[in-house]
């Protein structure tokens, strides 16, 4: 693992082979990587990008994941969306966004890469907020969504604003706490929309300190007494930035998880 775990962030990647748009904005927008090998159409693999929903986090950091994702066999997309700190970023328009790319970009993904892509509905990994994204979209389009590879969520946003979590990352996104918009976390918040229809697989590691691993713990807990399908892979010694890292010994092990989830689908 490199000595500064963020190294991950800024490292470089590969081009992708297509940019397709879901939308007018130019932030609605998903870079195609096209699986390496021959081999049948698969179900798209969709890639939601984390930092806690700000401006100044965008899907290129995910080129490192994405590229080997692609390597490994995948159709992939990395998904971009409004962040807050923009236009119509925040509430709703970082959720909708990223509702509508999951929905388009099967059919996007299956013009742009022919006979590598199924319009099924994809595989979404999500990480840290993008977590939290992919599994809204799993809880409230649940007909859009193959199953969700959940890497270090924020699963718990009440929790989340709680806590503080990267200085008022939560109340930037929804426009105040639960006190102030009760209305918004009900209908945006993981923790209050179980049971999740999608099969479902959470993986945290136990050194994360940008999310804490209970936050994973207790949201797994919950969902499965609503009747969730959700598993929890809690990874010791794993850090926050280990989980989208290729370089990282914590990466065989998501593979496998994304592997489980792609061949039930």
């Amino acid at each position: 693992m490199p000595a500064d775990p963020r190294a991950v962030l800024t490292r470089p990647a590969p081009e992708p082979d297509r940019t397709v748009a879901y939308g007018d904005h130019p932030d609605q927008v998903a870079d195609l990587r096209h699986p390496a090998g021959a081999g049948p159409a698969r179900p798209l693999v969709v890639v939601v990008h984390g930092g806690f929903w700000r401006a100044e986090y965008d899907r290129r950091h995910t080129g490192p994941l994405a590229a080997a994702l692609a390597s490994a066999g995948y159709p992939v997309a990395q998904l971009e969306y409004r962040r807050t700190g923009q236009p119509g970023g925040g509430w709703p328009g970082t959720m909708t966004d990223v509702l509508t790319g999951v929905a388009e970009l099967p059919g996007l993904a299956a013009e742009a890469l022919p006979g590598r892509v199924t319009r099924a509905a994809p595989i979404l990994i999500g990480h840290s907020a993008g977590g939290h994204l992919a599994l809204y979209v799993a809880a409230t389009a649940p007909a859009t969504v193959g199953g969700v590879l959940a890497l270090a969520p924020v699963a718990d946003l009440a929790e989340a604003y709680r806590q503080d979590l990267d200085a008022g990352a939560v109340s930037a996104l929804l426009g105040g706490g639960p006190a102030q918009v009760p209305d918004r976390y009900a209908a945006t918040d993981p923790r209050s929309l179980v049971p999740i229809q999608t099969r479902i697989v959470v993986m945290h590691g136990s050194a994360d300190q940008q999310v804490p691993v209970t936050m994973s713990r207790e949201f797994v807990a919950a969902a499965r007494a609503a009747g969730s399908d959700i598993s929890l892979v809690e990874l010791p010694g794993c850090e926050h930035f280990g989980l989208i890292d290729p370089e990282s010994p914590t990466w065989p092990q998501v593979l496998v998880m994304l592997r489980s989830l792609h061949d039930d689908h």
